[in-house]
């Protein structure tokens, strides 16, 4: 519990991807997953990870899904806080599973209001470079999102569940960020989840395609963690 109650840890890893040159080297992303807002994580939850975020620098955020339990009339307060998250080039979503018990419709247009860009099976184009979003849970379209792009650019996929990176590899993806999995929280749910993902956190890599995964920055369920402590990851890209 005392685990689980703590705030995330910052890690701090590099990632090279195999394209990009002098634009990419350099880039931070700050990657937080499954915050889980709800009856026992409200505001000062929020605003704890939006000021370890902030104090990263990072270039970009990117949030990989289950980000509240429960419906924006009841935890829009407790989300306010991110309306202070900055980076260079913004702040990117996409949905997890939890979003869709949670009023998926109604929390994307909540998180524009508050100038966050949900991905849903789509790309945008920064400077450094290309961002996609695979949207969890209603028919994901790798092709949509991924397809027609500049060869020569590289990509990095938001996709909430590490198993996607299959469709990953497949469209030629540099590195997908993933969470979901909580590093498997607690024993024995790490064994059911690890049967399930090829990756319970960190980093790998999948054929030209690397994976990394976030432990999450909260917990789902009973308050505990074991061996599995919230993180939050600022990733320095190089070439």
């Amino acid at each position: 519990m005392l685990t689980a109650l703590s705030p995330p840890r910052l890690d701090r890893v590099t990632v090279r991807l195999r394209r990009g040159g002098p634009r990419v080297a350099g880039t931070r992303i700050a990657l937080v997953g499954d915050i889980h807002l709800g009856p026992m994580l409200g505001r000062g939850h929020t605003r704890r990870i939006v000021v370890m975020v902030n104090e990263t620098g990072a270039d970009l955020v990117a949030i990989v899904g289950d980000l509240v339990d429960g419906t924006v009339e009841d935890l829009s307060d407790a989300a306010a806080p991110l309306r202070d998250l900055r980076s260079r080039y913004g702040t990117y979503f996409v949905t997890g599973n939890h979003e869709y018990l949670s009023g998926v419709t109604e929390w994307i247009g909540h998180l524009r209001e508050m100038g966050i860009h949900p991905l849903q099976n789509e790309r945008m184009e920064l400077p450094p470079f290309d961002i996609a979003g695979e949207q969890q849970g209603d028919a994901p379209d790798y092709d949509r999102a991924l397809a027609g792009r500049d060869p020569s650019r590289p990509v990095v996929l938001l996709a909430h569940q590490p198993v996607q990176v299959h469709e990953a590899v497949r469209h030629n993806v540099d590195l997908q960020l993933s969470g979901h999995t909580h590093g498997g929280q607690t024993y024995p749910l790490d064994l059911l989840t690890s049967r399930a993902q090829p990756l319970l956190n960190g980093h790998a890599h999948f054929g030209g395609t690397q994976l990394y995964v976030t432990k999450g920055a909260d917990f789902w369920g009973p308050p505990i963690r074991v061996g599995a402590p919230p993180d939050i990851t600022l990733i320095e890209l190089t070439t």
